[in-house]
């Protein structure tokens, strides 16, 4: 296949469609001696006039006739094919697979999840709830949420939430059984290592 020839032909639809070079010219954003070019480039190739030219008007011969019934109409189609897949690109689809916390379904993905759905219907979520900090990249999840200080420093992070409180509790019982002091040395935890944010961690390194 003549691919240089392919790459005028939308030159040779436009003149035929217009009538003209210079009308083809504008519609193309072309000069009309760039025009001109192509045809005698297709026509060279070819070994056949596709026009019939006078000083005042631009017709198609009869080899330029059957081409553009031929082929016309499947090009014109291709055209019209790239033109739907390029605005499609806007839409959102797919299958995306997430690694996430238990605590992290409530305070933030319930939320998120619900409005997602919304804007995306086509948009398929996966949601793998467990504690245990797993590879993202190993097990195949395309991002994850953890807390600040559990994600990889060559991971691509942002921050979902600010800081929050984390409080370590336990009943007098248990304390009892396994405290030797009625007050456990808690002091030892500093204020700002209780105030964690979620961050989501995506699968893509640095």
């Amino acid at each position: 296949m003549d691919r240089d020839l392919l790459s005028h032909f939308p030159v040779f639809l436009s003149v035929a469609r217009r009538g003209g070079f210079a009308a083809a010219a504008a519609e193309l954003g072309m000069s009309p001696s760039a025009v001109s070019h192509s045809i005698r480039m297709i026509e060279g190739r070819l070994g056949l006039a596709l026009f019939a030219r006078t000083t005042r008007s631009v017709a198609l011969t009869e080899a330029g006739q059957n081409l553009l019934a031929s082929a016309g109409q499947a090009f014109i189609e291709i055209e019209e094919a790239i033109d739907r897949i390029r605005s499609s690109t806007g839409t959102v689809s797919g299958h995306l697979r997430l690694s996430v916390p238990r605590t992290a379904l409530s305070t933030v993905i319930t939320p998120v999840i619900v409005e997602l759905s919304r804007r995306h219907p086509e948009l398929v979520v996966e949601i793998a709830s467990e504690d245990a900090s797993v590879d993202i990249i190993a097990r195949g999840f395309d991002a994850g949420i953890r807390l600040g200080e559990m994600i990889a420093q060559d991971m691509v992070a942002l921050r979902l939430t600010p800081p929050f409180d984390m409080l370590l509790v336990a009943s007098p019982d248990y304390l009892e059984r396994n405290c030797r002091s009625r007050q456990p040395q808690l002091h030892r935890l500093q204020a700002d290592n209780l105030r964690r944010p979620l961050r989501l961690g995506t699968g893509g390194r640095r």
